[in-house]
């Protein structure tokens, strides 16, 4: 390379690639792509984030069912309550703890089916804490997380446990404790369908991000005299130290096999398995195709990793948005509920076409819930809010926490009925980093307020293969929920 050639500049051709859509998997990554060595891990899990970008409305998702929190609800949601004749009813084994029941919005049908298979759970309350928090501590603005209600920030939160800038993310740091046990192919530990996200980063393990078209590969010869081709070609050839180290060439190249690579694992899948015959993508809804293709192209790569390229443990991110509903909740919801139900209920469906149920696990997340009270044609930002867990490894047809009282200035409500969360994304995170193998010491390392909450595993997840009596689960259930909400065992 002519050492005329300035920082500057290569800088400028390397955001000329970026343009062109090649430095998303590669080009800005090249510092976390060295091999990893052999480790001990001797089977397959996958965690697949699906984050709900906007804010969820838990209320119209999971919505109350019994005949006192029913008309409580439609009490406050003027114009946009649904009616009892809209809500799926469920008998979930254990009950259910706390103040009422809840039911699937009609548009989760698949999802319903799914929970009644024992392959769903779902976790209501669950939001962003410092440590156990009582109506009185939030009154007092004792140990409120930053920044409530704010997207930016309730996004980052959710996905890291700090403020916005966070660099790390939980998932990222979970796949730091797996890198080794995934061998030369520890470049696709992380990976992410829906662009960058903090989550997916750990201090070692960077995101992979690939398209829901496939595996992004270098093809110089569509670019001619484009910038760009000046610009790959420097990183394939440069070589002066004084300027990047003198492996930098040498990672580029890497970066770019690892990229065919993947694309010839994906390929071997394609073939083995039917994808397109799973999933719709040719639905007028367009929620539904966006979400569908996401996961189709997840469900490829966990065939491609498990059966090809011998990983044994990967984190997922694919995104839906459009949840910020403050006006047009009515007709706007239903069609992003329909979109998750068909989306993930196919993803399921595909993971038990590959023999992978049990080792893949599914879960929702977003940015906080909305408030109770309507605004007239929408709801608000909120806090806590109902999520789902899916998969075979899942103990399904479980509620595992205490449902929040519908009630105007209740004992869960700190304002227009934005739930005080009962559970926190930390403890929702451990248990996931503990079915994917973290031990007891190393959880903090992946959620560094864990050490606040008495309970740390919230018992939703069973080691693949593993039986569970039903009798005893839903007595454990509801002890543990107890457990966790006064912050004592």
């Amino acid at each position: 390379m002519n050492g005329s050639h300035t920082r500057r500049e290569f800088l400028r051709r390397g955001a000329a690639v970026a343009g062109a859509g090649f430095a998303a998997p590669w080009a800005l990554d090249l510092a976390g792509l060295a091999s990893a060595a052999p480790g001990a891990t001797d089977d397959y899990r996958a965690l697949v984030c699906l984050f709900m970008y906007g804010g969820n409305d838990h209320y119209d998702t999971f919505v109350p069912n019994d005949p006192t929190s029913h008309a409580a609800y439609t009490a406050a949601r003027s114009g946009i309550a649904r009616p009892q004749s809209d809500i799926l009813p469920i008998s979930p084994a254990g009950g259910f703890d706390g103040a009422g029941t809840f039911g699937f919005a009609s548009e989760l049908a698949d999802l319903h089916d799914i929970f009644n298979d024992g392959a769903l759970a779902v976790l209501p309350n669950i939001g962003t804490l410092v440590r156990p928090l009582d109506k009185a501590g939030y009154q007092i603005h004792s140990n409120r997380p930053p920044q409530l209600f704010s997207h930016n920030d309730q996004q980052s939160y959710w996905q890291s446990s700090s403020p916005e800038g966070a660099t790390t993310g939980w998932g990222g740091r979970i796949a730091d404790l797996v890198l080794d046990g995934n061998a030369s192919s520890s470049t696709f530990t992380c990976v992410s369908v829906a662009g960058n996200a903090v989550m997916m980063t750990g201090r070692e393990a960077l995101q992979y991000q690939v398209s829901s078209r496939g595996v992004t590969q270098l093809r110089t010869d569509t670019f001619r005299y484009d910038p760009a081709d000046a610009g790959i070609r420097e990183i394939m050839e440069l070589q002066q130290p004084g300027m990047f180290p003198s492996s930098y060439s040498t990672i580029s190249k890497r970066a770019l096999d690892a990229a065919d690579e993947l694309a010839a694992a994906v390929a071997t899948a394609e073939a083995r398995y039917d994808f397109d015959a799973r999933f719709d993508l040719e639905s007028d809804n367009n929620d539904l195709v966006r979400a569908s293709s996401q996961l189709k192209m997840v469900a490829k790569l966990i065939a491609a990793g498990r059966d090809t390229l011998g990983l044994k443990r990967q984190v997922f991110f694919v995104a839906m948005g459009g949840f910020d509903n403050h006006s047009g909740l009515a007709a706007r919801h239903p069609s992003l509920l329909a979109g998750l139900n068909g989306s993930l209920s196919e993803f399921y469906r595909m993971t038990q076409d590959m023999g992978a149920a049990e080792n893949v696990t599914s879960f929702t997340a977003s940015d906080f819930g909305r408030t109770l009270t309507s605004n007239g044609d929408g709801s608000d930002h909120g806090w806590g809010g109902h999520h789902l867990v899916m998969g075979g490894s899942v103990r399904g047809k479980r509620v595992f926490g205490e449902v929040p009282v519908i009630a105007d200035d209740g004992p869960d409500d700190v304002g227009r009925g934005r739930l005080l969360p009962s559970t926190s994304v930390d403890q929702y995170a451990a248990t996931f980093a503990s079915w994917m193998g973290a031990g007891s010491s190393e959880l903090e390392a992946i959620v560094p307020n864990l050490g606040n909450y008495d309970v740390a595993d919230l018992g939703f997840l069973r080691t693949p293969g593993a039986r569970l009596d039903d009798g005893i689960d839903g007595l454990v259930d509801r002890g543990l929920r107890r457990a966790t909400r006064l912050g004592t065992t």
